[in-house]
């Protein structure tokens, strides 16, 4: 059984983690503001599956192919940056609208649930906590495979709540921005969060 000790310093060492801004809270609050808590959700389900994966990948000790698709993980990175950023530039630039016709307006949902998870797959942050920080809360004395496994669920399921907090909040207050008057307004928030995360992930250090 993990000590208790060590396991309360996790949890108050991923709840900071996962509290600190970085692309993963920036897209999941865009897209919320853009389109309403349940897209953001939407977002949040593709951040969760691509940091579930992350951890499975690391819980099972493969290194060895995380530093095979390492130079992938790059390109990659590039990639969705530049994209992020683009769809960023065409929300500040887009023309204002009720929300109604922004719902209208809205291109496939699962667009949304694909942003997210190629923002995470590609976030170092989920690959540098698992392999940094984790073995910290690892008790040498006992077996280290159930450990894991309750570190990794742990893990996931905090982020995954507070990603869902950060669409939550963000969804209800995108009506005080409903009006096609303020709609301006909602799309460069929603275009600088978007330009935001295409940063984050731009100037993010490979771990």
């Amino acid at each position: 059984m993990i000590d208790s000790n060590l396991y309360m310093g996790f949890v108050l060492a991923t709840v900071a983690l996962i509290l600190l801004p970085g692309p993963i809270v920036t897209l999941t609050i865009a897209n919320s503001l853009a389109y309403g808590t349940r897209h953001g959700l939407r977002t949040v389900m593709g951040t969760s599956l691509a940091s579930a994966l992350l951890l499975l990948v690391g819980g099972l000790g493969m290194a060895s192919i995380f530093a095979l698709l390492a130079q992938w993980f790059e390109v990659l990175r590039w990639v969705g940056a530049g994209y992020l950023i683009w769809l960023g530039v065409q929300q500040w630039r887009a023309r204002a609208v009720n929300l109604a016709e922004a719902e209208a307006h809205l291109g496939p949902k699962k667009s949304l649930f694909w942003q997210g998870f190629v923002v995470s797959i590609t976030n170092p942050k989920t690959i540098f906590f698992y392999a940094a920080l984790f073995p910290q809360f690892i008790d040498p004395a006992q077996a280290a495979g159930p450990q894991l496994l309750v570190l990794s669920v742990t893990f996931l399921v905090i982020a995954t709540t507070l990603d869902c907090g950060y669409a939550l909040l963000s969804g209800h207050l995108r009506p005080l921005l409903s009006s096609e008057r303020r709609g301006r307004i909602r799309n460069r928030i929603s275009g600088a969060f978007l330009i935001g995360t295409g940063l984050f992930i731009a100037l993010a250090r490979k771990s």
